[in-house]
């Protein structure tokens, strides 16, 4: 098996495609859908968890997909769909009202406790951004995750550029103190 083409990760959707997908041409509904799907998923895996974001992915592909020709053309056609999922998982975060925590689930043995000190630690923080405040998880998750500009989140998120630079960083000292709490 291959690795995974790395170009997919960063490519545009070109304009023409979009223009064809408004027209209601399947195979370009398909083209995005398969160039994009990936990032969307990962989004709502550090947004909802694993549980429910092949639900979620799902939601925002046919919410994205009716209201494409809403689309204007003002930013990249992703930074429009990661707006369309981030509001998504946050609506979702809001209706279940609780977080969730991911059990930690290790089959110890001599010559793994590397790999287990480095699940431990991917649990830890994996727990704290579940505790973060969702909209700072949104701003947190496109940066660090995602890879997003801070002018690509300001428009994702619909918020002045200079707020996102200050809820990442309240974002990231948040989940400091998240995790040198759980250490004690």
């Amino acid at each position: 098996m291959g690795q995974p083409d790395e170009r997919k990760s960063t490519e545009t959707i070109a304009s023409e495609t979009i223009a064809a997908a408004i027209s209601g041409d399947r195979s370009a509904l398909r083209s995005i859908y398969q160039a994009t799907s990936d990032r969307v998923f990962r989004l709502m895996v550090r947004m909802v968890g694993q549980q429910d974001a092949d639900d979620l992915t799902q939601q925002t592909f046919v919410r994205a997909f009716t209201k494409l020709d809403q689309f204007s053309g003002e930013s990249k056609f992703e930074t429009w769909l990661y707006r369309l999922a981030t509001n998504e998982a946050l609506q979702h975060l809001r209706r279940e009202k609780h977080r969730r925590t991911e059990e930690l689930v290790v089959e110890p043995t001599a010559d793994q406790t590397d790999h287990i000190e480095q699940d431990e630690r991917v649990a830890m923080v994996r727990q704290a951004l579940d505790q973060l405040d969702p909209e700072l998880r949104a701003i947190f998750t496109l940066k660090e995750e995602s890879g997003l500009s801070y002018q690509e989140i300001a428009q994702t998120l619909g918020i002045p550029e200079g707020t996102v630079g200050s809820r990442l960083n309240r974002a990231r000292r948040e989940l400091r103190r998240l995790i040198d709490g759980s250490r004690e």
